[in-house]
């Protein structure tokens, strides 16, 4: 096994690869005829983040048999131009003000170029991807179509104190937890894994996303803006989150009441009342438990692959993304 120390070094290397050959991808398309979209895209595409899906794409191809990690770089940046669209339209449809310590595009271009600018990532990304074979290439685009989905049925339960923790799960499933997924399946298929290995890395994915979407969850109730998200701004946009749904299922009579009210009449000075609600109801716990039950469950997933480092990697990975000071 690999000791934390190196797999903190190991990791880093990773991601360091992905942003030169991120950074090289944009100097290149900057001498070609999509220079102007590119010049618009740069910015946010450049301004750091996690890096989370391509490096898990590259660990999962390690871990799947692949020996040739430059062969797969190409996959691994398709995930990250993908996910990139989808902040660029997140945040028109959210009108946030920055991403990543940047002003978003359509705050600084207008909503009309920041359309552009995220369509333009949508087809840079399946443009990479699109060199794959035929089934990777599938598995994306139902992965981004599921992303759409995701997208339609979260606006559907805007403000409805009625969503079910079925519906959120439906949602995250669309939103967070299937590109992960993806990038892993379709890492195995490009080591050319056997069947089971790439279900095996899918659904280390999809545990893997669920806790990291939960993990956001709870960053937006308690506020940390080092890691992106200040507090509360899913609250603001009546996101039904699975703490709040978890409370509004658990109180009954006068609080149920008190956190109706909160929510749909919700202002930052009310921040002390939503907090004692959910923390009466347990939500919180309840949550940090359920992040818990998709990593273990991450973890096991990955026992019928031999021990390596990149199998190693994964699971630091994973335990990473529950450490997000929650």
């Amino acid at each position: 096994m690999v000791s934390l120390r190196n797999a903190r070094r190991s990791l880093e290397q990773r991601r360091d690869r992905v942003e030169e050959a991120l950074e090289n991808l944009v100097q290149e398309r900057l001498t070609k005829s999509d220079a102007p979209a590119m010049s618009l895209a740069r910015d946010i595409l450049l301004a750091g983040g996690k890096r989370i899906r391509p490096v898990l794409a590259l660990v999962a191809y390690e871990a799947a048999g692949g020996d040739d990690v430059d062969s797969v770089m190409d996959l691994a940046l398709a995930a990250e131009l993908i996910h990139t669209a989808t902040l660029v339209h997140d945040d028109i449809y959210d009108q946030s003000k920055t991403r990543r310590g940047v002003p978003t595009l359509h705050s600084s271009h207008g909503i009309s170029h920041g359309i552009i600018a995220g369509d333009y990532l949508f087809v840079l990304g399946f443009s990479l991807g699109g060199r794959c074979e035929e089934r990777i290439v599938n598995r994306m685009g139902e992965s981004a179509a599921n992303i759409a989905t995701g997208e339609l049925l979260q606006h559907k339960h805007i403000g409805d104190l009625g969503t079910t923790p079925e519906d959120y799960y439906a949602i995250i499933d669309g939103k967070t937890a299937g590109p992960f997924a993806s990038a892993c399946a379709c890492a195995a298929m490009f080591a050319e894994a056997s069947e089971g290995v790439v279900e095996t890395l899918s659904e280390f994915g999809w545990e893997v996303g669920r806790a990291f979407q939960l993990v956001d969850d709870l960053l937006d109730l308690t506020g940390d803006p080092s890691m992106g998200k200040p507090r509360g701004t899913d609250v603001h946009d009546g996101k039904m989150t699975l703490p709040i749904i978890h409370a509004l299922t658990m109180l009954h009579g006068v609080e149920r009441e008190q956190l109706a009210d909160v929510l749909q009449n919700f202002s930052d000075d009310r921040w002390g009342e939503l907090t004692e609600l959910l923390e009466s109801a347990g939500s919180f716990d309840y949550t940090r438990q359920l992040i818990q039950n998709h990593i273990e469950r991450a973890h096991a997933s990955l026992d019928i692959l031999p021990d390596s480092e990149a199998k190693s990697l994964m699971i630091e990975l994973a335990k990473r993304s529950q450490r997000r000071r929650i």
